[in-house]
């Protein structure tokens, strides 16, 4: 596996800022692991630090007050960011099949572990719900073409519209609804281009290959889920589904991520069609019932007297 080392003065970091977070907010912390690029094999010299955790308060009862308890922690210091859940939002995420909080099971990059994530994580990877997760990434890549990789009209109270075509004294663009033809002389439309990186492309093309590798194994002999690290994904699984020159454009925009190169602008180098994998899947199937109540709560009781 290629993942990028984190050095000791990050772990050190990290763990004092877990503890002013575990003062400062009367919480535990369970897990913590790394997110984003260091997690997924695509950090380069300059990238920050992501940082995930699981929390719980440590008075029980906190849960039954009228405040209750905070359900997402977030902290920044420098190059370290951090983001955290407390047991019941994660093991909420986890129950729907939430990308982020999946691959905060699957992190090979951990800082601290006082409860074992390996038998959650393997539950997860056996219950979860394909369809849930497959929207997930959908969106994932969607929306960031459509922020980032879009050559838009912007309209003057500052909403964006994605240009599907110019056509001689028109444009046509995305809406919510679908298309719609713009004069090109309505001055309440500015025509303007976003800067598309090397990393805007890389994560719209792991989020894309991701949902429709899903569908593709769904539909052969059952959901594979893909594999954390890109590299990997794009060696082991990606081959049964995409040709080689789709594998080799990822790749090239994950080594020159790799090589500090992430803010490269580089144009669409994803295409529209492929950044939009089908918006309806067939539930029959791609759907299932997801992880059972009854083992997530036995799993938030460990987690809980994990640090306790």
């Amino acid at each position: 596996m290629t993942v990028t080392a984190v050095p000791d003065h990050v772990h050190e970091t990290v763990d004092d800022l877990l503890e002013a977070i575990e003062r400062d907010r009367d919480v535990r912390v369970a897990l913590a692991v790394a997110r984003g690029s260091h997690a997924w094999g695509a950090a380069s010299p300059d990238s920050d630090y992501d940082v995930g955790f699981v929390f719980a308060p440590n008075d029980l009862r906190r849960y039954a007050h009228l405040e209750g308890v905070e359900g997402t922690i977030l902290e920044e210091a420098g190059e370290i960011e951090l983001q955290g859940w407390d047991v019941r939002t994660f093991a909420g995420l986890l129950a729907e099949s939430n990308d982020g909080a999946i691959d905060l099971l699957r992190s090979p990059i951990r800082y601290r572990v006082a409860f074992d994530p390996d038998d959650l994580g393997a539950y997860i990877e056996r219950t979860y719900n394909p369809m849930e997760l497959y929207h997930a990434c959908r969106g994932i890549a969607a929306s960031n073409y459509r922020k980032y990789l879009s050559h838009h009209l912007v309209r003057n109270d500052d909403e964006l519209f994605p240009i599907v075509d110019a056509r001689e004294g028109a444009y046509v663009v995305e809406t919510a609804e679908g298309t719609t033809t713009v004069p090109a002389d309505d001055e309440r439309f500015t025509e303007t281009q976003t800067k598309p990186t090397v990393k805007r492309n890389l994560l719209i093309y792991r989020a894309a290959m991701s949902a429709r590798y899903l569908k593709a194994t769904g539909e052969r002999d059952g959901h594979d889920l893909p594999v954390l690290e890109f590299e990997r994904f794009l060696t082991a699984q990606a081959p049964a589904i995409f040709d080689s020159t789709r594998i080799d454009r990822a790749r090239e925009l994950l080594e020159r991520k790799r090589a500090g190169e992430g803010a490269a602008t580089v144009g669409d180098a994803v295409g529209r069609d492929f950044a939009h994998p089908p918006k309806e899947i067939d539930p029959l199937v791609h759907a299932r019932d997801g992880p059972a109540v009854e083992r997530m709560d036995a799993f938030i009781d460990d987690l809980i007297a994990a640090v306790r």
